[in-house]
């Protein structure tokens, strides 16, 4: 595939002119950066020696940091708890600059935070304070009333669900804005977990990673044997109705399937460091193509090419716009 150097330009610059909603489970993402050089006596584990510790917004709020990230203007759509760590994640969500008006905090609900202890630059342990019981409905629905106010009081180009089975998302919530997003012509696109796999009727663009895919479709699928593959999305598109789906397999690259085209996009060669937060980049650059109306081909290789750059990374971050846009140029110009 090659581009004029101007049109993909022009697709960097377009971005800049795009606002996304995103409704997901949010987290704080605790970093404890150390040294290993000795095992403890209390027991046979390492001991890490903590240089530095650093707290940043993950969960749905990585997807936000992405769309950010590529110049687009992010609302982050939550349900947090009344508490220090959701205290912690509001003041981060400041300092990033972004929309607190999309979140809802509540007295009796724990605000997410996973804490990884890192030494020599290798994960050696992460610890996670959570609640994953889905939200009562009767918080549902005046969270899908908040975001309805959203919706109807802001020009959104998109609407991006990042599930991550912590209970904000429900299904009577997945149908409601997705109903309303079909109304009001707007892209619906989803980073699927297990609980609501298949309660993602309609939407435009269905993400899943391979072993989403399987566990959502209780079928084992060779991602090398394309018939297998194709039959799985046609399974998967059947039972939920979207209209395109895009699958990440891991270091067999990218696959979309939509009825414009099909494409297998291969990884492109990398030092892996981290894969964490993959997925969140993933989901971020094929919503803002779609919102764009770029081709099938160009969604799914701007979002590969997105994933593999942050796995360069250790822990979760953010694409790079400008990394992003320099390895495009190198590749399709």
């Amino acid at each position: 595939m090659k581009l004029r150097p101007a049109a993909l330009n022009q697709i960097f610059e377009d971005f800049n002119k795009l606002t996304v909603l995103i409704i997901g489970d949010v987290m704080v993402d605790g970093y404890y950066w150390g040294k290993v050089d000795r095992i403890s006596p209390e027991a046979p584990v390492p001991i890490v020696a903590v240089e530095k510790k650093e707290s940043r917004m993950g969960g749905a709020a990585n997807v936000a940091l992405n769309i950010q990230a590529m110049g687009a203007t992010p609302i982050l759509c939550s349900v947090i708890g009344d508490d220090a760590d959701g205290d912690e994640f509001m003041q981060l969500l400041e300092a990033k600059n972004q929309s607190g008006e999309g979140m809802l905090r509540v007295k009796d609900r724990k605000t997410t935070k996973k804490s990884r202890v890192i030494g020599n630059n290798h994960q050696m342990l992460r610890i996670d304070s959570e609640q994953t019981d889905p939200i009562s409905p009767a918080l549902s629905r005046k969270f899908f009333e908040k975001i309805s106010e959203l919706i109807k009081s802001h020009k959104i180009d998109c609407v991006i669900f990042e599930d991550y089975d912590k209970g904000v998302i429900t299904k009577s919530l997945i149908d409601k804005v997705v109903k309303l997003c079909e109304s009001k012509n707007i892209p619906t696109t989803v980073d699927p977990k297990k609980r609501n796999f298949s309660a993602y009727k309609n939407v435009t663009l269905f993400k899943p990673n391979l072993k989403e895919l399987r566990e959502g479709l209780k079928i084992d699928v060779d991602p090398h044997n394309k018939v297998e593959l194709l039959a799985a999305i046609e399974l998967l598109e059947k039972k939920i109705g979207n209209h395109s789906t895009l699958i990440t397999l891991s270091e067999s690259g990218i696959y979309i399937h939509s009825p414009k085209a099909k494409h297998h996009i291969n990884a492109h060669r990398r030092d892996i460091v981290d894969v964490s937060g993959a997925g969140d980049t993933v989901i971020s650059l094929a919503s803002l193509c779609l919102a764009l109306d770029l081709s099938p081909r160009m969604i799914a290789e701007l979002s590969n090419l997105a994933g593999g750059l942050v796995c360069e990374n250790v822990g979760v971050v953010p694409i790079d716009k400008e990394d992003l846009r320099e390895e495009a140029l190198k590749l399709y110009v």
